[in-house]
């Protein structure tokens, strides 16, 4: 690693006067769509690179080649943002299944249409004046994969690049549409082994002439890698593994023969280890190098992953790749020998700013595990990483070797530890923004410890969920409610923060009500716009964090806003539909718990109207219990299968509502045919996947034991409270 440089001083935001946003908003008076016509989606390297010169455009997920999520429009400021109300909507229905799938990716919009994903990796492409569809594409997906996801058949982003569209499927096609009309070009599958929980959710990435796409799926024992296609063909290019496999097969590239003597030899080769790119990517036209992020190990505990220890590259690494070749450039890895899920998938950010005295082209991140990392983007050289939440992971990362300094108070092996963050991370997916202006990021942040424990043995199960560990929320079990004395508060506090990466210091923070919060959008009007998870969209003076306006949606946020202009109009559209992080649970004070969950495209406008409300949520009441004596061993063994195999979409409980079934208050019917929905498949078109190579009619009967059990018990608690009265505690 090259020469860190010395920490600096902080220096103070700039602040932008009232009069400097109006000058900016006058000056930007002109400045709509480019003249002459372009045929539809003409993105390219000469435009991508002038972004800032057409303003009115959202030509990337994060807007420029930068995504660093900043817009120097200013029409919407900081003396109107309270005038702001709907333009349009469009209602974004999955055609798969009854559930209204969670909504988590950005819109792209270029000469004033709207290029929107949805569900599954479906399309919309929109009038963004008028909210019109020009066209929807849904693809054939295999609804069996809603089981393989662990947070829903989401989709994160797609690209836009010389009259096409380009998107992948949660089912693992990698699509290019045409952009004028919707119609497939190319598809290709990007999956090596369907009998695998591999799923796609993040977006793909342009670089040079080829585009990029990984996987999700690591919770669930898969290998992680990107592929590299050609634009025009779809044609392999190259792949690149972020993880090597066993040492015995060889290696694909020559990066896995550098990393495989960080793996012991015998390490668990067969549950794939992780390290899978769902996150966004970013992409230097200038450097000619792409930047990914990768997430974390499978299973967790290194012991379990490899015995002997050792770095485990390139887990939680920033890697920097040349898209022609699909060689390494350069890597830095965030936790060497990682054990908390802290993915570095995270949104990356290209920048410019001034260290010493000097101006340096950065790559800026703030991944799961707390801290904020400022490298400079050509070489990989660590410049700045300072905690933005509370850590304990970390005694703090060395600067001459850019190396964490362990803590052995965070080591699990041996005994219960409370470690910060908890496995949410300190900033989760939902995206950062950067003000190249100001030099100030804006982050989705949280402050959160969890309690880990290790299991004894680790034996890998495919298809499932199954990590070797087990990890508990705050608030934690009264038996371990000591080992948190001493902490700080262990959460969850989730806020928006304005962070000063250069200065490595927090400017303010504004705390959030609920879980799970919107990502973020900056503009030249200093407002700072955010989605949350109670479900409003909030205006924030981005200089003090002071609210300055809030519409109340009915749905909550999860995804990034954006903004553009049309005819001298500027818009800001966001996607609402909450998803939830594991599978779709509502929490308690979230909109989704009040509302349904109707998943939406929201734009508005200066003057705009009311935000029309989705129904109200109408909590179920529980139908009497079958005629069935629960056997308490049979109700025990019933509770583990759930555990794995059921609640990461059916969790609802006493705090939750959920998208899905409440299986614990199942109707006649629904008993009866629950063997043949569960092994067999009977709503598999719905999504509800068989389980029938993973579960065993026994296994089912254990299932009907448990879930009578917990029927039973609502079902008297409701019956002793005489909730079914009008007044009683069901009653809204």
């Amino acid at each position: 690693m090259a020469d860190p440089q010395p920490s600096t001083a902080g220096r103070p935001a700039v602040v932008r006067s009232v009069a400097g946003v109006v000058l900016t908003s006058l000056a930007l008076a002109g400045c709509d769509a480019p003249p002459g016509n372009f045929p539809a989606g003409a993105v390219d390297r000469v435009r991508l690179l002038a972004t800032d010169t057409v303003p009115a455009e959202w030509l990337t997920s994060g807007r420029d080649f930068g995504e660093t999520r900043y817009s120097p429009l200013g029409r919407i400021h900081v003396m109107n943002a309270a005038a702001v109300g709907l333009a349009w909507e469009y209602e974004w229905r999955s055609h798969v299944g009854t559930v209204h799938w969670g909504l988590e990716a950005t819109p792209v919009v270029v000469d004033g249409v709207m290029y929107s994903p949805g569900p599954w990796g479906s399309v919309a492409a929109l009038d963004a004046e008028t909210g019109e569809p020009v066209w929807r594409y849904d693809p054939e997906v295999d609804p069996s994969y809603a089981r393989k996801g662990c947070c829903g058949p989401i989709n994160r982003g797609l690209e836009v690049w010389e009259g096409r569209v380009y998107v992948g499927t949660f089912d693992g096609w990698l699509v290019a549409l045409d952009a004028a009309s919707g119609e497939e070009v190319w598809r290709v599958d990007t999956f090596l082994d369907r009998s695998l929980s591999y799923t796609s959710t993040g977006s793909p990435q342009i670089a040079g002439d080829v585009v990029v796409l990984g996987n999700a799926g690591g919770d669930f024992g898969v290998r992680g890698y990107i592929t590299a296609y050609d634009l025009a063909t779809g044609e392999e290019r190259w792949r690149f593994y972020t993880v090597p496999g066993d040492p015995a097969l060889g290696f694909e590239h020559p990066e896995l023969e550098i990393a495989a003597p960080t793996w012991d030899p015998d390490s668990a080769w067969e549950g794939g280890l992780g390290g899978t790119v769902w996150g966004e990517m970013a992409y230097d036209p200038v450097l000619e190098l792409l930047y990914v992020g990768t997430g974390n190990s499978y299973p967790y505990p290194i012991w379990h992953r490899s015995p002997s220890g050792g770095d485990n590259l390139y887990l939680v690494s920033i890697l920097a790749i040349d898209p022609k070749s699909g060689r390494l450039a350069w890597h830095y890895q965030t936790v060497p020998a990682e054990i908390w899920d802290y993915t570095a998938t995270q949104n990356v950010i290209l920048t410019t700013v001034e260290i010493d005295g000097r101006a340096r082209d950065v790559l800026l991140q703030a991944p799961k595990n707390g801290f904020f990392y400022v490298l400079d983007r050509a070489t990989g050289e660590l410049l700045r990483a300072e905690n933005f939440v509370t850590v304990n992971w970390t005694l703090g990362i060395d600067m001459e070797t850019g190396r964490p300094i362990p803590n052995p108070a965070a080591d699990y092996r041996d005994e219960p530890r409370v470690v910060f963050p908890s496995s949410a991370g300190g900033h989760n997916w939902q995206p950062m923004s950067f003000d190249p202006e100001t030099g100030i990021a804006y982050i989705p942040a949280r402050e959160q410890a969890m309690l880990w424990r290790s299991l004894d043995e680790f034996d890998h199960r495919p298809q499932v969920a199954y990590e070797g560990f087990d990890a508990t929320w705050p608030p934690f079990p009264e038996e371990y409610a000591h080992l948190a004395e001493g902490l700080p508060d262990i959460g969850p506090n989730e806020f928006l923060l304005a962070w000063d990466p250069v200065a490595g210091r927090e400017l303010w923070r504004v705390p959030r009500g609920s879980m799970w919060n919107g990502g973020t959008l900056v503009t030249a009007g200093n407002l700072v716009i955010q989605g949350t998870a109670v479900g409003t969209l909030d205006f924030h003076q981005a200089d003090s964090g002071e609210r300055l306006h809030g519409i109340h949606l009915g749905s909550g946020v999860m995804a990034g806003p954006m903004t553009y202009m049309v005819n001298g109009v500027q818009y800001i559209a966001v996607m609402a539909g909450y998803g939830g992080p594991r599978g779709a649970a509502y929490p308690l004070g979230s909109a989704a718990y009040d509302y349904e969950s109707v998943g939406r495209l929201l734009v508005f406008k200066l003057d705009g109207g009311e935000v029309p409300l989705p129904p109200p949520q109408v909590p179920p009441a529980t139908p009497e219990p079958p005629d069935l004596e629960p056997d308490p061993a049979l109700v025990r063994a019933g509770a583990e299968l759930f555990g794995v195999h059921c609640s990461i979409c059916h969790r609802a409980s006493d705090e939750h509502l959920s998208a899905y079934p409440d299986l614990r208050r199942m109707e006649g019917g629904a008993w009866e045919s629950f063997d043949a929905v569960v092994l067999g498949g009977a709503l598999a078109a719905n999504g509800m996947a068989a389980f029938g190579d993973l579960l065993t009619l026994e296994d089912v009967t254990a299932l009907r034991h448990y879930l009578t059990s917990e029927q039973r018990r609502l079902w008297e608690l409701e019956s002793a409270a005489d909730v079914r009265e009008p007044g009683g505690a069901r009653d809204r």
